[in-house]
C-alpha cells in the first residue's frame, strides 16, 4: 500500500496541469455545492425559529367571558412573539399569562380542549380590556380616536402557540379548522395567505438547491473522469508494458485510484476553506451593521465538513471508476 502512495505522489507531480485542472473543478463543485448546503441549513434554522413564532388567534363569541367576573378579574393577557401582517387586533406583544385559577371554570375548559388538540403547545387568554389597551398603545397619538367608542368593541380570544410537529400550512390550517369548530370560538386567524406563500417558496428554494447540487455533482464526476482519462492515456505506454510483464489490473488501478482521492480531497478541503472565509467576512462585517435576530449565520459542523469532504472524494472515485473501466475495456 505504501508502494502505491508513493506512485500516486509520483504521478501528481509528474502531471501537475492536468492534476491542478482536477483539483480546481472539484474545488469549484464543492465551493457552490456547500454554499448551497449552508444557505439552506441556516434557512432551516430561521425556518425553525419562524414556525415557533407562529400563533393562531382564537377569537371568541360574544358573551362568554361573564361581564361581574371580568370586572373584577386581573387583566389577562399574552401577546405574539411576531405580529401577524394580517392581523385583526393587537396581539403583537408578550405579556405574563394568566394562572388557570384567574380564569372563569368555562374559559379554563376552552383551554384545556385547545390544548389537548394535536400540535398544540400552550393556549392563553387575552382579555378585550388588554386588547383595547394595547390596541391605544399602537396607536400612539391617534389612540384618542378610541374615545368616542361607547364600548369595547374587541373580542375576548386566545393566542395558540404551536409544537415543532407543524411544518406546512396544511396542517396549521387543519389545526385551525379544528380550533375553529369549538362551539364557543366565533373566528380563527394565522395569516393564512402570507404562511401559505412563504412555506410554498422555501419548499421551491430547497428543491431548486437539491437539483443545482446534484447537477454539480454529476458534472464534477464526469470532468474528473475526463481528466483522468488524459492521465491515463498519456500513461497508456507505460501501462501496456505493465500488462506484459504480468501486472494485474488491481497493481495499475489501485495508485489512480489513490491519486484520484487525494485530489479530491484537496479539492474539498481548498473548497470548505474558501467558504469558511467567506462566512469569516460576512461573520466579522455584515452582522455587524444589522441585528443578530435578523442575521445570525452558522458556519457548517465538523460532521457536515467531514460528510462533504467524503463526498468530494467519491466524486473523485467515481470518475476514476469511470475512465479506468473504458480504458482496461480497450
Amino acid at each position: 500500500m505504501i508502494l502505491f502512495f508513493k506512485r500516486a505522489i509520483q504521478d501528481i507531480r509528474t502531471n501537475k496541469f492536468l492534476n491542478a485542472v482536477t483539483i480546481i473543478t472539484i474545488f469549484l463543485s464543492i465551493l457552490i455545492v456547500s454554499t448551497i448546503v449552508l444557505f439552506f441549513l441556516n434557512a432551516n434554522d430561521y425556518m425553525s425559529s419562524w414556525k415557533k413564532g407562529i400563533r393562531i388567534i382564537a377569537y371568541l363569541k360574544p358573551d362568554i367571558v361573564e361581564p361581574q367576573k371580568r370586572a373584577h378579574s386581573p387583566l389577562l393577557a399574552a401577546g405574539l412573539a411576531s405580529e401577524s401582517k394580517n392581523s385583526k387586533l393587537p396581539y403583537g406583544r408578550r405579556f405574563p399569562a394568566a394562572s388557570s385559577g384567574e380564569l372563569q371554570p368555562n374559559l379554563v375548559d376552552i383551554k384545556n380542549r385547545i390544548q389537548g388538540l394535536y400540535g398544540v403547545a400552550e393556549a392563553r387568554f387575552i382579555s378585550k380590556e388588554e386588547a383595547m389597551k394595547r390596541l391605544r398603545e399602537q396607536m400612539k397619538r391617534q389612540s384618542s380616536l378610541l374615545d368616542g367608542l361607547k364600548e369595547n368593541p374587541l373580542p375576548d380570544a386566545f393566542e395558540i402557540r404551536l409544537t415543532g410537529q407543524f411544518p406546512n400550512s396544511e396542517r396549521i390550517e387543519n389545526l385551525a379548522v379544528q380550533i375553529e369548530s369549538l362551539p364557543e370560538i366565533d373566528d380563527v386567524e394565522y395569516g393564512r395567505r402570507w404562511i401559505g406563500r412563504f412555506v410554498k417558496l422555501f419548499d421551491l428554494f430547497r428543491l431548486t438547491g437539491y437539483a443545482m447540487s446534484g447537477i454539480f455533482f454529476i458534472a464534477a464526476v464526469f470532468i474528473v473522469a475526463n481528466t483522468i482519462r488524459l492521465v491515463i492515456y498519456s500513461r497508456r505506454e507505460e501501462i501496456e508494458i505493465m500488462r506484459l510483464v504480468g501486472a494485474t489490473d488491481r497493481f495499475i488501478k489501485t495508485p489512480f485510484y489513490i491519486e484520484a482521492i487525494i485530489q479530491s480531497a484537496l479539492g474539498g478541503i481548498i473548497g470548505l476553506a474558501a467558504l469558511f472565509a467567506v462566512y469569516i467576512y460576512i461573520s466579522t462585517n455584515v452582522e455587524q451593521g444589522l441585528s443578530s435576530d435578523l442575521l445570525h449565520v452558522r458556519f457548517l459542523s465538523l460532521r457536515q465538513s467531514s460528510t462533504i469532504i467524503l463526498c468530494s472524494m467519491l466524486v473523485g472515485w467515481l470518475g476514476c471508476f469511470i475512465s479506468l473501466r473504458q480504458f482496461l475495456k480497450e
